[in-house]
């Protein structure tokens, strides 16, 4: 890490110049290649998958994309002579547009029950030429505004448009949301430094990174299937680990200015100590997404390595680029204010002061008060996950305003909330016996509980496929809907199929939501199994303790449990969901655990080592529980508060990115990330610690023994290789020589000399 810093230092232009080409060529590659995100969820091998395939392969006329067009009457009818003559012009005027196949018109004798038995309400079958994909913004935007102008409030229609396509066209266009991201991130660190290049460099590092990356996921989706949400979500990281990751290495890099050190030899030693601690930083954040593999998804897969990619190239930005822009800023990056000081005063050490001394001291003596406060705390927040529903949103959870939501409300209006979500009923059939037991099917279906209404069945040119159409009396995220897919499949097509040779498929919307759900849940206790034991692992390796590496897996389950809670609250509750933009209340993404998951552990991994590597350096040097806790939490509150304020003010910016999946993955991000620092690692983890006392660093010696000893902390005096007189220490595990030695950023801790360290050492041998 020293060689890397020192030639980036040198080559400071050189290191510019190669990132910006490397940003200039993937987002130029990445406009002339294009991109393929795919907003196919379903998994391979499940029930409701097979049948699409089935229905794909027998009927490929309905391979393109198909939507529906929607118009209300208020006072009038649906069938009246203006209404009428006004739509049927509209759906003339939208079956001549680029990109549209056809439209079947409920006007039309084929257009049987397409109008509501109070006929204020009506609807038509928009099919598009390719699948929804493969579909330009510009051809179904063209498609919106031809419908929506056909709305007169004169004779009192309203005319709206839903659908996947149109879904896609509406998305938003705008980088709002990394705009105020960046926007709260630049005001804390301007208040964090006082120097506006200072500020500046950690912004400009975690963009370029972010930029590259999210150019190179598009070029990724080219090769390999990507969820279309991957950019953002990966944009939504970058930002938050880049931005912190530099914070960290600039920090120690201003220590050292004001410790007087030349800029050059400053950025070096940033770079040499915080730069190892950001790479494992970024490393074990990797390996808990590259976690997702264990689910053996494909979307899944292509969203984890998307968000590697991102962290990846935030980490090599941290190491390589930002040295480079502390070389070309010099001393800028202090402020007017600390250069003042500097020139008058000559170097002074820093010592932490002020709030972080005296809350550090108040958690000391109060350490059960304030324990059991932060955990009642964390339970009442993490309540309402008990009534976690999993499935996929849809149209009915867009914001009021939209046209998908003004469609989806108006079909379920006229026709029943389970007209926007049918269920598929596919038929594998041999023989005329299999036909006429599926032709008698639908009889049967209809006198189920929960069925709305039954059309069909329609039979493929080689009548080995058949298909029925079953509208559920609720909505497609309703229970009670995936009830019914459970009682047609063990109850009323096992008593049909028998005495035939046919087998039959539930597929359509809820039934593969709820076969995504379950494949989700049955993998997930061994995906946090994997994620959570290899952090207690390295946290094991890392302070030679049981007692820490536990108390982490559980403040981890706490985080992630607590902030479901409050995603629960917003989005499945709906409390304050309209008020937010985020569209109305519904069910929980089920792939959202397992992103929070990943991403959380490598975050919380962050703050607990930053923390307890402290705590640990002091209590190898003095064996007093009590001040180590102390000091530890003296000197490294403010870094994670600061790192913490960072990224909720990134992730929060996402609430406004007018999506609702990123919207929920911010809102968790935010509220763990803020839990975890404000509540976690500032008060319900010092306060254990402290009511523990010596059992925190309890490792039995057998185990003590033959435990490999892990360290990437290198020797903070600043020598290495050639320099002469390099004081003699002893590379800790994992921490470094001096307080803060993850990040460098305490201030007051001595050397910990060869001596010292094994003077202690030998003492703990005989406890």
């Amino acid at each position: 890490m020293t060689a890397l810093a020192r030639w980036c230092l040198r080559r400071r232009l050189i290191v510019l110049l190669l990132w910006l080409a490397a940003l200039g060529g993937a987002v130029t590659a990445s406009s002339l290649i294009g991109s393929s995100y795919s907003d196919d969820y379903g998994a391979q091998g499940t029930e409701s998958g097979q049948a699409a395939q089935r229905l794909e392969s027998a009927f490929p006329d309905r391979a393109g994309g198909s939507d529906t067009i929607v118009w209300q009457t208020d006072g009038t009818t649906v069938r009246a002579t203006a209404v009428q003559e006004r739509m049927a012009e509209t759906l003339r005027e939208v079956e001549q547009l680029p990109g549209v196949a056809s439209v079947q018109s409920p006007y039309s004798p084929q257009g049987e029950g397409q109008i509501s038995e109070d006929e204020h309400t009506a609807y038509a079958d928009l099919t598009f030429d390719k699948p929804t994909d493969e579909l330009g913004k510009e051809k179904v935007q063209r498609v919106v505004a031809t419908i929506q102008d056909a709305s007169d409030a004169d004779i009192g229609l309203q005319a709206e448009a839903g659908g996947s396509g149109v879904a896609a066209a509406e998305a938003p266009k705008a980088h709002l949301a990394e705009a105020i991201g960046l926007a709260a991130a630049a005001v804390v660190l301007f208040l964090a430094f006082g120097s506006l290049a200072a500020t500046a460099l950690p912004l400009i590092t975690a963009v370029v990174a972010v930029g590259t990356a999210a150019a190179g996921i598009g070029l990724l989706s080219q090769v390999m299937t990507v969820a279309e949400f991957a950019p953002m979500l990966g944009m939504l990281i970058g930002l938050g680990v880049g931005i912190d990751y530099a914070l960290f290495i600039v920090t120690r890099h201003r220590r050292g200015l004001r410790a007087g050190l030349p800029v050059v030899e400053a950025a070096r030693r940033a770079v040499t100590v915080s730069g190892r601690a950001v790479v494992f930083a970024g490393a074990t954040v990797c390996i808990a997404l590259l976690g997702m593999f264990i689910l053996r998804l494909d979307f899944l897969n292509g969203v984890a390595i998307a968000a590697c990619l991102t962290v990846l190239l935030s980490v090599a930005a941290s190491i390589t680029l930002l040295p480079a822009l502390l070389g070309f800023i010099g001393m800028r990056a202090l402020s007017r204010r600390e250069r003042r000081q500097l020139t008058e005063h000559g170097p002074r050490p820093d010592r932490p002061t002020g709030f972080a001394m005296r809350w550090s001291a108040f958690v000391e003596r109060h350490p059960r008060l304030l324990g059991a406060v932060a955990a009642v705390l964390m339970a009442v927040l993490a309540l309402p996950a008990l009534g976690l529903h999993l499935g996929t949103s849809d149209q009915g959870n867009d914001p009021a305003a939209s046209t998908t939501r003004q469609a989806y409300d108006m079909l379920a209006d006229g026709f029943g909330p389970g007209t926007n979500g049918p269920l598929t009923l596919v038929g594998e059939l041999d023989g005329a016996g299999d036909k006429l037991a599926f032709d008698h099917l639908r009889g049967e279906i209809r006198d189920t509980p929960g069925v709305a209404q039954v059309s069909g069945p329609e039979f493929n040119g080689s009548g080995d496929t058949g298909v029925i159409t079953v509208v559920p009396d609720s909505s497609p995220q309703s229970r009670s809907t995936s009830d019914l897919v459970d009682r047609l499949r063990s109850d009323v097509l096992p008593q049909a199929e028998e005495g035939s040779t046919m087998e039959v498929l539930v597929g359509g919307t809820t039934a593969g939501h709820d076969d995504f759900a379950d494949i989700i849940v049955g993998k997930l206790p061994l995906f946090a199994g994997v994620v959570i034991g290899l952090g207690c692992l390295l946290l094991l390796l890392a302070f030679r303790s049981i007692g820490i590496p536990v108390k982490a897996a559980v403040m981890n389950i706490a985080a992630v449990a607590a902030a479901f809670g409050v995603v629960v609250a917003v989005f499945q509750w709906g409390w304050g969901s309209e008020l937010l933009g985020l569209g109305s209340a519904g069910p929980i993404e089920p792939f959202l655990p397992v992103i929070m998951i990943s991403v959380l552990f490598g975050l919380s991994m962050d703050y607990q080592v930053f923390l307890v590597s402290r705590m640990y350096e002091e209590w190898r040097l003095t064996g007093d529980n009590r001040r180590a806790v102390r000091v530890g939490l003296s000197e490294t509150s403010r870094v994670i508060n600061s790192a913490a304020v960072i990224m909720i003010s990134v992730f929060g910016g996402f609430v406004l990115s007018g999506d609702r999946l990123i919207a929920m993955f911010g809102i968790a991000l935010a509220a763990a990330v803020a839990l975890d620092a404000f509540v976690l690692r500032t008060l319900l983890v010092p306060a254990l610690m402290h009511m523990l006392g010596g059992a925190n660093w309890w490792l039995p010696q057998w185990l003590d023994r033959r435990l490999p000893r892990l360290s990437i902390e290198p020797d903070t005096s600043g020598h290495e290789d050639g320099d002469a007189e390099a004081p003699a220490s002893v590379d800790v595990p994992l921490v470094g020589q001096r307080a803060g030695s993850l990040i460098g950023l305490s201030e007051t801790a001595p050397t910990v000399t060869a001596h010292g360290y094994r003077k202690h050492e030998d003492h703990a041998d005989h406890d």
